[in-house]
């Protein structure tokens, strides 16, 4: 796969969701294979933390913007910095997202719409923004955090599966879009991850994350598809299997799986 090089010769890759867990570790093989990085997320002290940690190996330059992507058009604000910088994103990683258990009706309406705002509208609006500087550069990478929950309908986490079934089918079909352009997208389907995604969706014993994928592990297996520009990459056992199974399975199956699992994990948060 040719590298993704700016017009100066240096290469920026861009990770949202960057203050900790998937995201901090994308960040970390992003600045591992040399490529300068610009971190976003809402916690800028998150941010510098995450840096500390890999700028003085690698002695690349990290830059921040502190910005929530719950906020409409926090995707042109993040676009419109990056040009005012001089900077020309090579790699764009759309890590950022949220979860939220509850049965729909009894939610929060605010947390959902937020939700669909940061895990959808704003991943693709960073897409649409940065994916056409990149078509007219003719080259570029693109990595789309979708998950496990993608192959199935969600009951008690409706919303949360609806967007990431949403994200790994707009990043199939815009790979399929970009080919030839020298531009790749991967949508990355990791499985329980060790990241407090399950406290920050109110996941409180989960059987799901009995035995998680280390942040690490799926990070390092999401950047190295995208380097190699892969559509889709299934990083665990879990997603593996759960993709089958959501081919052979009737739909209805499939969504009592997801309840169960849920359903459990309801329960779970009450005790």
């Amino acid at each position: 796969m040719e590298e993704s090089i700016g017009r100066d010769g240096t290469r920026w890759t861009l990770v949202t969701g960057a203050s900790g867990g998937i995201g901090a570790e994308l960040a970390r093989q992003a600045a591992l294979d040399g490529s300068n990085v610009v971190l976003v997320a809402r916690n800028l002290e998150a941010m510098e933390q995450v840096a500390s940690g890999f700028r003085s190996v690698t002695g690349i330059e990290t830059r921040y913007l502190p910005q929530d992507l719950s906020e409409p058009d926090a995707a042109v604000r993040v676009h419109d910095w990056c040009c005012e910088q001089g900077i020309q994103v090579s790699s764009l990683i759309n890590n950022a997202g949220f979860g939220d258990q509850a049965a729909f009706l009894d939610s929060d309406w605010k947390r959902q719409q937020d939700m669909v705002q940061v895990n959808l509208v704003a991943l693709m609006q960073m897409s649409y923004l940065f994916g056409n500087d990149m078509r007219r550069q003719g080259q570029g990478q693109i990595l789309n955090l979708s998950s496990v929950a993608a192959f199935m309908p969600g009951p008690y986490m409706s919303m949360y599966y609806a967007t990431k079934g949403a994200v790994l089918q707009f990043s199939e079909a815009l790979a399929y879009e970009l080919r030839g352009t020298g531009v790749t997208v991967t949508a990355l389907c990791p499985g329980p991850t060790s990241t407090g995604f399950e406290r920050n969706a109110h996941m409180k014993g989960s059987s799901m994350f009995m035995h998680p994928q280390s942040a690490a592990d799926v990070a390092a297996a999401g950047y190295a598809a995208m380097k190699a520009g892969k559509p889709v990459a299934y990083c665990s056992s879990t997603t593996k299997v759960g993709n089958v199974l959501a081919r052979l399975l009737p739909r209805s199956v499939m969504a009592g799986i997801a309840a169960s699992i849920d359903r459990e994990s309801r329960e779970g948060s009450r005790r």
